[in-house]
């Protein structure tokens, strides 16, 4: 009786952590593009998007100082619209609200488009374009930060993983109990971006489709745990 209680635990646990995987790929995939295709900033990481910004305006450059800025932008809008989405939900360590997944769904149309939008320019869009990318594309990971945090426990960090690698080196390391998935994650962001920088020098157009699979993929890993009665 034990071992299937266990069991009927660690099922959705072990899917919501594949889907975190899946998201922290697909974040890794997002910065492949942002940072080398786009405009040279991150789309989900502020800290250094907040040194990049020091940097271009310490030596004047206007236009990396405006990329980091929709950077900016766009990921706390992303932000501040999921939190003001999620208020008040109750997170629970076996599934994903149904309004975390509402937002991952939001967010793989919003990359779909953008991917889309990319396909037709040939990977080379003029500098509005790349502008309203970018924008785009740090509102996509801060809604997917926000997303996270609103699933509580039942998830993890999937686009900065700074704190992450400490706390794992800190805590993780020497107890003879190191979580495995915890590495996983970090392979994850590293196969995303390395896919995503292959397409984009083998087959530029492909080069935005990876994230929107990835995404998929993690709301297709999460669905089922989140579905048994628990929206």
């Amino acid at each position: 009786m034990q071992q299937q209680v266990q069991s009927q635990v660690s099922s959705p646990e072990r899917r919501l952590r594949v889907a975190v995987v899946l998201l922290v790929a697909a974040s890794g995939g997002v910065e492949a593009v942002s940072f080398t295709a786009l405009d040279k900033v991150f789309a989900g990481v502020m800290t250094s998007n907040l040194a990049l910004l020091g940097m271009a305006a310490g030596r004047g450059e206007a236009v990396s100082v405006k990329a980091a800025v929709l950077a900016l932008a766009g990921f706390g809008v992303g932000v501040l619209a999921v939190a003001l989405f999620t208020r008040g939900r109750v997170a629970a360590v076996t599934h994903w609200d149904r309004r975390v997944m509402l937002v991952l769904a939001a967010d793989a149309l919003l990359l779909a488009v953008g991917a889309l939008a990319w396909g037709l320019t040939g990977g080379t869009p003029g500098e509005t374009a790349r502008d309203v990318m970018q924008f785009g594309a740090a509102l996509t990971m801060g809604s997917q930060s926000a997303a996270m945090v609103a699933a509580g426990r039942a998830a993890a960090p999937t686009t900065y993983l700074t704190g992450t690698l400490a706390t794992y080196i800190t805590k993780g390391v020497g107890t003879g109990r190191p979580d495995v998935w915890v590495p996983l994650r970090f392979a994850g962001l590293i196969a995303g971006a390395a896919v995503c920088a292959a397409l984009l020098k083998e087959a530029r157009a492909w080069a935005a489709v990876p994230p929107v699979v990835l995404v998929l993929a993690a709301i297709a890993a999460a669905g089922v745990p989140a579905t048994r009665g628990h929206l």
